[in-house]
């Protein structure tokens, strides 16, 4: 959809602004949200979030506003210089984008991007969130990464397949709809 280089920006922070509360969320809440409660005693994740002092991040406690904007600037330029080219030569080694359904390749891409940004974003909180009051080790490091693929991995292709992108193309169509209703006239024109 996105044609020249404004456009993938506008898409890839669309992707990343909706990607990143929802994973937040589901870190927080449903990987997360009982043991915080019982930690601090609390009934409510957000109550135990603030009761604690904020999210547990680089060995300190952070308020969430400041988890949020950590992970989009790192998910934002992760997507932008390794996460959009990779998936879209990945999605390219699958199927021709001239021949095939567009339908087809962009779930492709969708996966491809889901199997190059999950296990990088992983990796990436496994450092962010690694229990660094107790000293570093990088086994724990890495069953730390690989506990976060396997809770994320389902929920990042689902979301991204069924939720997420079709909002996202929404959203885009919306804001650049002069440009698409351009493009349209021009292909009826040729």
């Amino acid at each position: 959809m996105p044609r020249n280089q404004f456009q993938r920006m506008v898409f890839a922070f669309l992707t990343v602004l909706i990607t990143v509360h929802a994973y937040v969320f589901f870190s927080m809440y449903v990987v997360n949200g009982n043991a915080l409660m019982t930690v601090n005693g609390t009934n409510s994740v957000i109550s135990a979030i603030y009761h604690q002092g904020g999210v547990y991040m680089l060995g300190t406690y952070l308020p969430i506003w400041a988890v949020v904007i950590t992970e989009f600037i790192l998910a934002y330029s992760l997507e932008i210089f390794i996460g959009s080219p990779c998936s879209f030569k990945l999605a390219c080694r699958v199927l021709d984008p001239q021949k095939s359904n567009p339908m087809h390749f962009e779930t492709a891409v969708i996966c491809a991007t889901v199997v190059i940004m999950c296990p990088s974003m992983s990796f990436i909180a496994a450092l962010l969130y690694y229990p660094y009051y107790g000293g570093f080790n990088i086994f724990t490091l890495f069953a730390n990464w690989l506990k976060l693929m396997c809770f994320n991995f389902p929920f990042a292709l689902f979301t991204q397949v069924f939720f997420i992108q079709p909002l996202v193309r929404i959203l885009f169509k919306l804001i650049f709809r002069k440009d698409i209703e351009n493009r349209i006239l021009e292909a009826e024109a040729a």
